[in-house]
C-alpha cells in the first residue's frame, strides 16, 4: 500500500514542484508576475490553479493519514502565492515520506469512512479507497494543475508530467 499511495504521491508532487519553477521561469522571461497564474481557471465553475495545487497536496497528505491512521497535523504553505504553493507542496511531500510502510501495513482491508459536505459518508476498504477516491481525485487536481499551465503558455510536456524515470 505504501508503494501504492505515498511513493506515487510523493513522486507526483516533486514533479509539481519542477511545474512552479517552470512557470515562473516562463512569467520571467516574458517580464509578467508569475501571480496572473494563480487564479486561472479552464472554465468558469472550476477552481483556481492555485486551489488546483492546493487540493492535490492535502489530497495526498489525507490518503496516507487516513490509510496510516496518523494524525494529520495542519497543512504550511498557502495558495496565494508560488513561494506558498512551494511550501504547501513541500510540506506535503515531507508529511507522505514521513509515513513508512509498515505504518500501511494492512491498511488494504481496514475500513474507511469518508464524510462529505453534503449526503452520506462514503464507505470502503483502504485499497478502494485508494483505487476508486483518493488516487482518481489526486491526479484529477494535478493534471488540472498541469493543464492550467500548458494552457497558459508554459513549455512542459509529457516528460515533466512523468518526471525523472529511475
Amino acid at each position: 500500500m505504501h508503494a501504492a499511495s505515498a511513493e506515487i504521491y510523493a513522486r507526483m508532487l516533486r514533479n509539481l514542484l519542477t511545474w512552479l519553477d517552470k512557470a515562473e521561469g516562463h512569467a520571467q522571461a516574458r517580464s509578467f508576475d508569475s501571480a496572473a497564474f494563480l487564479n486561472t481557471k479552464l472554465s468558469p465553475d472550476m477552481l483556481t490553479f492555485g486551489k488546483q495545487v492546493a487540493i492535490a497536496s492535502e489530497v495526498a497528505r489525507l490518503a496516507v493519514a487516513r490509510l496510516g491512521a496518523v494524525e494529520l497535523p495542519a497543512a504550511q504553505g498557502s495558495d496565494e502565492s508560488f513561494e506558498g504553493l512551494r511550501v504547501r507542496v513541500r510540506d506535503a511531500i515531507g508529511f507522505v515520506e514521513g509515513v513508512s510502510p509498515q505504518q500501511l501495513a494492512g491498511s488494504a482491508e481496514r475500513p474507511l469512512v469518508v464524510p462529505q459536505r453534503q449526503g452520506d459518508p462514503l464507505h470502503f476498504t483502504g485499497q478502494t479507497f485508494l483505487q476508486q477516491w483518493s488516487l482518481p481525485n489526486f491526479f484529477f487536481h494535478v493534471t488540472t494543475a498541469y493543464a492550467l499551465l500548458r494552457q497558459a503558455g508554459v513549455e512542459l510536456g509529457k516528460a515533466d508530467f512523468l518526471g525523472a524515470m529511475a
